[in-house]
């Protein structure tokens, strides 16, 4: 008998020692993590997270297919980050009338601005329908066949949800590393109107010099509507006639803050973590993804930042493509760092022995699983890995050259199917709004350069000869030449895919050349990718079958999932961090701006309005300063931008917009000691909405309390 209560004690303390951990799914969290979460200072009933009309869930929004949101107010107004915000703020932005620069705010409703293609989405319901796909093969199945079927029964399905209500939207996701299979239905808006945003110099406060860490100042956030039919309050594409939507329940703003140890959590669509992943697969993460990556955008992103700074039409042009590059740069270094630092790969290889030793005691997965097969396979394919990553980073989505290079080589079917052979073209439209040909030749020009360190021997492009012989190793003149040259770059001009013009063209060739490499590099790749994938999910189903009395999450795959923890700081440089930043912090780093730090430049206006000393209810009742961003040990990861934080009531008390540099290691390791999710603070950001923009009609509508 004491042997059992000895067991069960230590399996009681591992669970507590590990409940911060997880990113998990609402509709089935374990009662095990709820009891924590209440220990934890969690005043509300199970039901509140998702079952009741009032339920948390029905608040939060996939924002747009890249981040989070939360709906704040009766009319529909939804907070998310500056930064999820920002490619709208920019597509509305010209020389003349920069929202990025000087801030947005619509007086009125008809003030509001539209956005092509943006939407958001609720979750309606989440169920498991593992069953059903085991009734129907899909464990005897290769990976090639699982997707046929899982197409096939989501078709069955989505006509099952469509002839209930057709304005639903379905989707069934794997989880586990597919031991099982989650069925999510959703309820999209596509009518999303831009209502306010502040200057770039405090939505990016800080910029890439504060990315990634701690302490920050940044207020992150950005306001928008949803718009719904008038009829129905239903979704509908965007028309004038549309009215701002009614939801049925709205998360309460609260203005009583938080104070260290205070109950914290984050319900959002973090986007992708590997935290089941192997030793081998962590390698290679480390050395044939993030270091080239990191390696090639740092090379990019010199060519981006100095155009740039040269001209205020480019940067409105590039700034969000330099944001979205330069985050997953830093993300790629930060994330290396603390693979080696926290000795990720040896406790992976370590807790895989455990697993080795437990399958010879078990038998569990005998046949099946075969950790020295992974090792292998891996082995094999890393340097096709590498290859790719360094292609994929090199030439995909880097110049408008490239894209139309790849577009058209990469065709295996006429565009107009219908149409004679002699027919059959492509049209290029006019997008020279949305790119700097300078920049472009620039980038295009250097990462063709920068390339060769990765070519292996033998697989040298010939336009790399070209380059030598005819332009004298010159790739700036090469590049130029092919602008000139090639019909690839004559807007409005068919392109006949099968005429001898095209097949002469010098773009077209260069295009062919890159996707011939690619094709050869992604052949080495794909050789055991199956099994690869396979003995993954047999290592994660082992880790879950030899736990089996503690409560496992899946890896985050935008779903909504829930995490939780306790507001407070960590341990920085010997030295207790805090767990809030105030004005005074940000007054300091905007004198560094004015001394000539780049990313704490703000305009004179932001300087008064955070160096006064009074800060009326927007300050903290029992600091008595104005708070502006703070730490929590939630687990998040991308895609978590934008979610809402709430405290023990449910009460919006900010906004998740970045991790500390230690939470890097975050997508394949949590590291509770040191890991921490940033927020910006609610009553920051109202505060903004107040003394900056003058919202008075948004602020009495979200009625914070």
């Amino acid at each position: 008998m004491k042997k059992i209560i000895l067991v069960f004690s230590l399996a009681v303390a591992a669970l507590v020692a590990r409940a911060d951990e997880g990113m998990w799914t609402l509709y089935n969290l374990p009662q095990a993590v709820y009891e924590q979460m209440k220990g934890y200072g969690f005043a509300l009933p199970y039901d509140r997270l998702y079952q009741s009309d009032n339920a948390i869930k029905n608040a939060v929004v996939n924002f747009s297919g890249y981040c989070s949101g939360v709906v704040v107010s009766p009319d529909g107004l939804v907070f998310t980050n500056h930064h999820c915000g920002f490619e709208a703020i920019r597509s509305h932005s010209t020389v003349e009338h920069d929202y990025m620069l000087n801030g947005f705010y619509a007086k009125t409703y008809a003030d509001e601005l539209p956005n092509k293609g943006m939407f958001v989405r609720f979750m309606v319901d989440q169920r498991d329908i593992t069953p059903m796909l085991e009734a129907r093969g899909i464990g005897k199945m290769n990976r090639e066949e699982q997707g046929r079927l899982l197409d096939e029964v989501e078709n069955e399905l989505i006509k099952e949800v469509h002839a209930k209500d057709a304005n639903l939207e379905f989707e069934i996701k794997p989880f586990y590393e597919g031991n099982k299979y989650y069925a999510t239905t959703y309820r999209e808006f596509r009518d999303l109107r831009l209502v306010f945003t502040i200057p770039k110099s405090m939505g990016k406060f800080g910029g890439e010099t504060d990315n990634w860490m701690w302490p920050r100042q940044t207020c992150d956030f950005s306001v928008f509507r949803i718009y719904a039919d008038p009829k129905t309050n239903g979704p509908a594409d965007y028309s004038k006639d549309n009215v701002p939507y009614h939801p049925q329940y709205w998360a309460p703003v609260s203005m009583n803050g938080y104070r260290e140890g205070d109950f914290a959590m984050t319900v959002g669509y973090p986007g992708s973590t590997e935290r089941y992943l192997s030793s081998y697969g962590i390698r290679e993460m480390r050395d044939a993804d993030n270091a080239p990556r990191a390696q090639i955008r740092g090379v990019k992103q010199d060519v981006m930042i100095r155009h740039m700074r040269a001209s205020e039409a480019v940067r409105i042009k590039y700034d969000s493509k330099y944001a979205q590059s330069s985050n997953y740069w830093k993300n790629s270094i930060g994330m290396n760092k603390c693979i080696d630092s926290v000795g990720i790969i040896r406790q992976k290889a370590d807790f895989e022995d455990r697993i080795a030793e437990y399958q010879k005691w078990t038998g569990y997965l005998k046949g099946k699983l075969d950790l020295g097969l992974l090792g292998r396979l891996y082995a094999r394919r890393f340097d096709a890995s590498r290859q790719l990553t360094a292609w994929m980073e090199s030439f995909r989505r880097t110049a408008e050259f490239n894209d139309r290079a790849l577009l058209i080589a990469g065709k295996p079917s006429p565009v107009n199917p219908k149409a004679a052979k002699s027919k059959q073209y492509y049209v290029f439209k006019d997008n020279s709004s949305e790119w700097d040909a300078d920049l472009d030749r620039d980038v295009m020009a250097t990462l063709i350069d920068n390339y060769r360190q990765y070519l292996p021997a033998g697989h040298e492009p010939a336009f790399y000869h070209t380059i030598q012989s005819r332009f004298g190793g010159d790739t700036r003149k090469y590049v130029d030449w092919l602008y000139a040259n090639s019909i690839l770059m004559k807007s409005g001009t068919k392109i006949y895919l099968h005429s001898k013009q095209l097949q002469r063209d010098p773009g077209y060739e260069y295009g062919r050349e890159l996707m011939a490499l690619r094709d050869a590099f992604r052949k080495d790749y794909l050789q055991g990718g199956d099994t690869i994938a396979q003995q993954e999910q047999y290592l994660c189903d082992a880790k879950i079958r030899m736990e089996q009395d503690l409560p496992h999450y899946s890896d985050a795959n935008f779903t909504m999932r829930l995490s939780y923890g306790q507001v407070g700081g960590y341990q920085l440089g010997g030295h207790l961090s805090g767990y809030y930043t105030d004005a005074q912090s940000i007054v300091s780093k905007m004198e560094a701006g004015d001394r000539g730090t780049i990313d704490y430049q703000v305009e004179p206006i932001m300087k008064q309005l955070f160096g006064q000393a009074d800060f009326g209810p927007y300050a903290d009742k029992a600091t008595g300063k104005m708070q502006l961003c703070f730490l929590t040990n939630n687990d998040i990861t991308g895609g978590n931008s934008g979610s809402p934080m709430f405290d023990g009531k449910g009460r919006l008390i900010g906004l998740a917009f970045d991790g500390n540099w230690d939470s890097l290691s975050g997508d394949i390791w949590f590291d509770k000691r040191l890991a921490r999710c940033i927020g910006v603070d609610i009553r920051y950001v109202l505060y903004m909405m107040d003394r900056w923009g003058h919202a008075d009609r948004l602020l009495r509508e979200i009625n914070a309390r």
